[in-house]
């Protein structure tokens, strides 16, 4: 049998590391001479063997997760949904990057190892690795049902690793171009190599191998100057990875510019995440109307039922410019209302198969960025044509019911009108008009209403959408729903610089669960319509259950906290998370740790084809507790809600006849998956750029800490002010003689024994817990975009 090399993972990922030790020496006397270089990596297997492998059972399939921590460990889901499978390094990766849909032949369980792993990655729910007998248990990371409605997304990693690991050697990568979901681009640094005709890339992720790039690539000057370039951010794409080197080979695609600074470090993101923020070709804009300004045709007109004389407006972030839902509200005689959701009917624009329509499907979401949005449709579109914007004439899909007070539909109309919103109100003015209800507010308090809906009248429509909203509201979390709410951080900017001139934790208030509420309930609408009329083309979005081993093991850390949690079903949860936790001060801050602590086994939400699934038991979102949901009131930002609305068309007899197949929409819903993932991770790191940039500029910051969750060396805390988690490593507290970590049960602790002032005084001693308060000042790091969480001594 051929030996291994035993190289550590370190070794493994910079070679530059084997310059000490044997195994250097040996290995370059098997280089010298007439032997060739010996391949790091296996060969990859043919399509057909990896093929008959899948059907046999031999082969397991699934999407890779690095570790952004500890780049050496690697995971992908093993296909009873209850374990992860691990990969120890990246010899046992074979070349595939973080995403890439990777093809893996389990070892023999007598040659698994144990190993003492750090948390997965951000990018990843929380796993539990079971195979055989020996389990291997991994705190993750949680993400969100859907982060527009009920389960915000969350990354963190707190929890101690597993005692055990199981190994695996990948034995196959199908890298097809679909099949590669990196896009094998990175944002780093380059560095000169003496007497070499290529210079080293190192990526700002080290999850990504390092790179060699011709030096014809690098800046002119580049060999006299490398040190003028120290600074200097670069995009680079890898080419190729050979089967005998630890470095991949790729070209320099880009200089960005200065690293730390707003504009190129957003590139970065963007071009990384392969977001395509390029301008709409001539071909996709010769899609739209070319005589402006643009009106509604009358044949077109005569087609839809018209609503142009209704009260119905908007509520919308103060800044929002892509307004695609209006609400109505009006009281029928018998005391019941008439509600309607109208939506801008964007597939009246984008035309199937045509150049708009491709470049829609491949973008598949708008990307929100802290200072910009990444639009999915052309401006025109987004902010005029379809844009709902008051006192215009706008096409819409309209859904309309007939309510009980109560909430209790009566009956449902689905169709293509035409609407005419008489006010763009903000969730500021909503949110006034429900906390002064018998207010009269004048015009110079509100935006330019029409003449013919008083402001009277739309204030008592937003009274009574509230009143039915929070009777929905009521029923859904009695009926088993759960909303894991996460603190969000919001900005202020300087309009002329656009830098980041303050940040506070988003409030999310009644007006904003008014519109929640509806636009839930017209998602559930416009799924059971679609899937009633097409039972195999229905694009629907599913939420799996939580993963039960984790689950278990949360329970059980509750229960010895003393916490009164019960997460037997998302209902329960939710009703134990709305239990007041004490009644300080703090109270919301528990809430916020432990509501983090129960995001972490949730899985993700998926869009999907209801003909690729077949089972309707399948089809359930775990946290709103329905059985069928999907995406139908954000067409101008999201292409799956605009393959929903051409089904209700055609459902209706109201549009064209539908010609896709289970195939194609199950290959865009698993396209949407990705690059709503992706536009997720950006948002993400939009805001912590931001704030890296707020705490360089601002800082030093103070703040009080919550304790969310202990490694033996490091804690995490949740600094309250701010909303923002940092790790604290023991190890660099100055002034910290001495720490120590145990677990008593499931509850992880840790003292800490800090030097008196006094040297005659003893000690202090700091115990932390779960919950624990502290002070911690948030100071910026010498490398560009890093900040610490200093912890101060009690």
């Amino acid at each position: 049998k051929k030996k291994r090399l035993n190289l550590s993972p370190v070794q493994l990922h910079f070679p530059a590391c084997f310059s000490t030790g044997k195994r250097f020496k040996r290995l370059k006397k098997n280089r010298g001479g007439r032997q060739s270089k010996k391949a790091m990596f296996e060969e990859y297997m043919s399509l057909q063997d990896v093929s008959a492998g899948l059907k046999r059972g031999e082969l397991i399939q699934g999407s890779l997760r690095i570790n952004p921590k500890k780049y050496h460990e690697a995971f992908i889901p093993s296909p009873d949904g209850l374990a992860d499978i691990f990969l120890d390094g990246i010899v046992a990766r074979n070349r595939a990057l973080n995403g890439d849909i990777v093809v893996v032949k389990v070892l023999p369980q007598h040659q698994w190892r144990v190993v003492k792993s750090e948390p997965d990655s951000e990018e990843s729910p929380e796993t539990q690795c079971v195979a055989g007998n020996t389990k291997c248990e991994n705190k993750k990371a949680a993400t969100s049902s859907s982060p527009d409605v009920i389960v915000e997304a969350h990354y963190n990693d707190e929890s101690e690793g597993p005692n055990e690991a199981v190994v695996q050697r990948v034995q196959n990568i199908s890298l097809q171009d679909k099949e590669q979901k990196h896009s094998r681009a990175a944002s780093g640094f380059i560095k000169f190599l003496p007497d070499k005709n290529f210079a080293m890339f190192a990526p700002v992720d080290h999850r990504i191998p390092r790179v060699n790039v011709p030096l014809v690539d690098c800046p002119a000057n580049f060999d006299l100057r490398p040190g003028d370039y120290a600074n200097t951010l670069f995009i680079c794409r890898i080419t190729h990875w050979p089967a005998d080197n630890t470095f991949a080979e790729g070209r320099l695609a880009k200089t960005l510019g200065q690293a730390g600074e707003i504009e190129p470090e957003t590139e970065g993101i963007l071009i990384e995440y392969d977001v395509d923020f390029s301008e709409f070709s001539d071909q996709a804009l010769a899609c739209l109307p070319q005589a402006l300004p643009w009106s509604i045709p009358p044949e077109e007109l005569s087609k839809r039922r018209d609503l142009r004389k209704e009260c119905i407006f908007t509520i919308d972030p103060t800044t929002a410019r892509d307004l695609d839902d209006a609400l109505s509200c009006k009281l029928l005689p018998d005391g019941n209302f008439e509600v309607g959701v109208h939506i801008a009917d964007v597939s009246f624009f984008v035309e199937p198969g045509n150049a708009l329509d491709f470049i829609a499907s491949r973008r598949a979401t708008s990307v929100y960025l802290v200072q910009k949005v990444i639009p999915m449709l052309p401006r025109l579109l987004c902010e005029e044509l379809c844009s709902l914007n008051p006192l215009t004439d706008r096409l819409t899909i309209s859904v309309i019911w007939n309510l009980t007070p109560e909430g209790k539909i009566l009956s449902e109309w689905f169709g293509r009108s035409v609407i005419r919103s008489c006010v763009k109100l903000s969730y500021d003015h909503a949110q006034s008009m429900i906390e002064a209800p018998d207010k009269l507010f004048t015009a110079n308090e509100l935006p330019p209403c029409a003449p013919e809906h008083p402001i009277d009248e739309i204030h008592q429509a937003v009274l009574n959408l509230h009143a039915i909203a929070k009777c929905l509201r009521a029923q859904r979390f009695e009926g088993g729903a759960l909303r894991l709410d996460q603190m969000k951080l919001s900005f202020t900017l300087d309009h002329e610089t656009g830098m980041p001139q303050g940040c506070y934790v988003y409030q999310y208030r009644d007006s904003n669960k008014l519109v929640e509420e509806f636009m839930l309930l017209a998602n559930m609408s416009a799924a059971h319509q679609i899937y009633r009329t097409f039972p195999e083309l229905a694009l629907l979005r599913r939420h799996p259950p939580p993963q039960a081993k984790m689950v278990d093991t949360l329970q059980e850390l509750c229960d010895q906290m003393g916490l009164n949690i019960d997460l037997s079903s998302a209902g329960a949860l939710h009703r134990s998370l709305n239990e007041t936790l004490g009644n300080d001060q703090y109270s919301s801050a528990r809430k916020e740790v432990l509501t983090n602590m129960c995001s972490r086994p949730m899985q993700m939400a998926l869009y999907f084809c209801s003909g690729a699934l077949k089972n309707e038991t399948l089809f359930r979102h775990y946290a709103l507790n329905v059985p069928m949901y999907t995406h139908f009131t954000s067409p101008i930002r999201r292409y799956a809600d605009v393959i929903v609305h051409r089904l209700l068309a055609a459902s209706l007899r109201c549009g064209p006849h539908i010609k896709i197949t289970t195939e194609d929409i199950q290959n865009q819903a698993s396209h949407c998956n990705d690059r709503k993932t992706a536009s997720k991770r950006v948002q993400e790191l939009s805001s912590e750029l931001f704030f890296s940039v707020f705490v360089k500029e601002s800082g030093p910051l103070d703040s009080e800490a919550m304790v969310m969750g202990m490694l033996d060396q490091s804690f995490d805390v949740l600094v309250l002010r701010y909303g923002v988690q940092k790790r604290i490593y023991c190890n660099s507290l100055e002034g910290l003689q001495s720490f120590e970590y145990k677990k008593v049960g499931k509850c992880p602790e840790m003292t800490l024994l800090w030097t008196p002032d006094d040297t005659e005084k003893p000690c202090i001693r700091q115990d932390l817990s779960i919950f624990s308060l502290v002070e911690v000042q948030l100071k910026s790091d010498k490398a560009p975009l890093k900040y610490s969480a200093v912890l101060k001594r009690p």
